[in-house]
């Protein structure tokens, strides 16, 4: 288990694996592997741990589900593997920030790695699925578990900008010290709502800002 994610995080995970909770959902998770295919691969499930170190996050983007059709998710939310078709959300990201970053290019693959490799922690709340079954894994104790990580970036670290896009991300604000934390929020940038306020929010360059202001190197959000 430990090799599937980066040891910075061993004081933090490694006493949650350990919970009557974690051990009855690796279980689960582990039946539903029996039973079909799950998504994304078992070496992935923890590979924004494993991209973005605990002591390096200037960034949270907070997903809700990893992708359920073949070959989408790699443990990254938003985040397609290189070769596969961009979902419909990231490209609304990428016009975003087209519009918001000046002279960015949108590119022609949907991995989102060089983010997670400088501080973008890209964590989804619910971090396994049941192929082709949308939100199949939710409520079943990968929320307590990401809310922890949460909770956890926010007591530890200093001047983390939180990106919540959606209803649903939102109401993880409860459990930010936004004291110390800069939390930006604006609706999902789903085809359903992206044109209710999503264009034109510029979260990169806020976050940029934000961490210029705290002393931190800001993000190169061109992929």
């Amino acid at each position: 288990m430990s090799d599937r994610f980066d040891s910075s995080w061993d004081s933090i995970l490694k006493p949650m694996f350990q919970s009557d909770e974690m051990k009855k959902l690796s279980a689960f998770v582990q039946q539903e592997r029996e039973a079909g295919q799950v998504f994304p691969p078992n070496d992935f499930v923890f590979n924004a741990f494993r991209l973005t170190p605990l002591s390096q996050v200037k960034v949270v983007i907070l997903g809700q589900d990893p992708y359920h059709n073949d070959g989408q998710a790699h443990g990254l939310s938003f985040s397609v593997p290189a070769g596969i078709a961009v979902p419909p959300s990231l490209q609304n990201i990428y016009k975003e920030l087209q519009n918001d970053i000046p002279n960015f290019q949108i590119p022609n693959h949907g991995d989102l790695s060089h983010w997670a490799k400088q501080g973008v922690l890209l964590l989804n709340a619910t971090l396994t699925v049941r192929a082709h079954v949308a939100g199949s894994h939710q409520k079943k104790g990968w929320e307590k578990f990401t809310d922890s990580i949460i909770r956890a970036i926010s007591d530890q670290q200093e001047h983390v900008v939180f990106i919540l896009w959606g209803a649903y991300a939102a109401k993880k604000a409860a459990l930010i010290d936004q004291a110390k934390h800069l939390v930006l929020t604006s609706v999902h940038p789903s085809p359903l709502s992206v044109y209710r306020g999503f264009y034109g929010s510029k979260p990169f360059s806020k976050t940029n800002d934000y961490l210029q202001a705290s002393g931190k190197k800001p993000i190169d959000w061109q992929i």
